[in-house]
């Protein structure tokens, strides 16, 4: 069997199969969002702030960093997490973390920040959104900001 070995791309034999080297970024997407969740619920939900790929092979992993506002007040407690699609990558009942205020009155902001290496098994394109959830459903939370750009970056990497 004959191959052409490609220093970026991995190899490439007569059937015309590529096999990138394991580790190798194929791809990088960024987006920059100023979409946001308000929410007083204590059930996930999106906050819109979101980014997709299309895996070039199957057996690529996606490594998704993710920045954004993070807002409380009034004894909220803002969970965060990622959604691959309807699946949440994080724990269901915590996702990634927690910034709570706790019974102060008041508020406390800042920005959170999220990563996480998952393995879609696809070549179909493949959305990652930034979920919130309010803990205890007393007061609100903020997860992104209009003001305050939030980020999203994914990266293919060859499995």
């Amino acid at each position: 069997m004959s191959m052409i070995i490609d220093g970026t791309n991995g190899l490439t034999f007569n059937n015309a199969t590529t096999q990138a080297s394991a580790g190798i970024i194929l791809q990088v997407v960024n987006v920059s969002s100023t979409s946001y969740l308000g929410s007083s619920s204590a059930t996930w939900a999106s906050s819109g702030i979101s980014a997709s790929i299309t895996p070039k092979f199957s057996t690529s992993k996606i490594f998704i960093i993710c920045t954004f506002f993070l807002y409380t007040q009034a004894a909220g407690s803002a969970k965060t997490t990622i959604y691959r699609s309807s699946t949440n990558l994080g724990n269901s009942t915590n996702g990634f973390g927690e910034l709570t205020l706790g019974s102060s009155p008041g508020a406390m902001l800042g920005f959170g920040s999220m990563s996480f290496l998952d393995s879609p098994a696809t070549t179909s394109s493949t959305t990652y959104t930034i979920y919130g959830q309010n803990a205890n459903g007393s007061g609100s939370i903020q997860v992104g900001d209009p003001s305050r750009p939030s980020q999203i970056t994914l990266m293919e990497v060859a499995g």
